[in-house]
Order: structure tokens, then C-alpha cells, then sequence
């Protein structure tokens, strides 16, 4: 059994590999602290809800011209994101505040960490079904 073919499953492996690449961003913003005209960087924050709304889901179809459409709000579920401006840019032009990259590389941590209890208690909840017969 491939796990990854799970809805549960490869929404936690797309949410670890997000987290691990924002771990590869803030790594960088912290590398290029000192770098003249550096801007920081990060990701569009992810979202079980954007993860969940994958083009490839099938749609329904009206079959009878009575069906109501249905509606969605201004933006649909792709809404960009406002990222938060810097409150403190270095006289070279650098904005990278190294405490809030800190910060976020541990919340990124923290959050990667969880995921991966998870994803080991789903996969012993799995194989204890399995074991008992049910």
C-alpha cells in the first residue's frame, strides 16, 4: 500500500515539502542579512484550503438546468496573500530584521515537527487496524 496515494497523507507531504522550502528562504534571508539591496523573501503562506481547492479535483456538471451554479466570494480561494512591509530597512537598503527571520525559522520548525507526529500516528493507527484484523 502506497501511502501517498492517501488524500491525508499527500496533504502532509505537501505541507512538509512547503515547510521545507520556506526553511530554504529564511535560510537565505539570513545568509544575505548583510548584503547591500538584499530584499527578504518568503512564501505564499500554505493553506489546507488552497491545497484542498487542486485544479485536477473533478467539477460537478449541471445536469438539469434547474441546478444553481453556486457562488464564490470576490477572489475565490486564490486571494493573494498582503505580505507585511519592513518596518526597518538598513541605510544600504538590506531589509532583512534577522530576529523576525529567527523567529520564523523556528515557528517553520516547530510547525515541521508537528507534521511529522502526524504523520507517524496516522501511520500507526494504519498498521494497528491492519494487525487486529478490522
Amino acid at each position: 500500500m502506497n501511502l501517498e496515494n492517501l488524500g491525508l497523507f499527500k496533504l502532509m507531504s505537501r505541507k512538509m515539502g512547503w515547510l521545507t522550502e520556506r526553511q530554504n528562504v529564511i535560510a537565505a534571508n539570513i545568509a544575505n542579512a548583510d548584503t547591500p539591496d538584499y530584499k527578504g523573501r518568503d512564501l505564499k503562506p500554505f493553506t489546507f484550503r488552497d491545497a484542498l481547492s487542486d485544479s485536477r479535483r473533478l467539477q460537478p456538471a449541471a445536469t438539469n438546468a434547474s441546478h444553481l451554479q453556486g457562488t464564490r466570494g470576490a477572489g475565490g480561494l486564490n486571494q493573494e496573500q498582503r505580505q507585511r512591509n519592513p518596518y526597518e530597512t538598513a541605510p544600504d537598503g538590506n531589509n532583512v530584521v534577522l530576529e523576525e527571520q529567527m523567529l520564523k525559522q523556528g515557528q517553520t520548525g516547530m510547525d515541521y515537527q508537528t507534521i511529522t507526529n502526524l504523520y507517524k500516528k496516522q501511520v500507526n493507527l494504519i498498521r494497528s487496524s491492519i494487525r487486529s484484523g478490522g
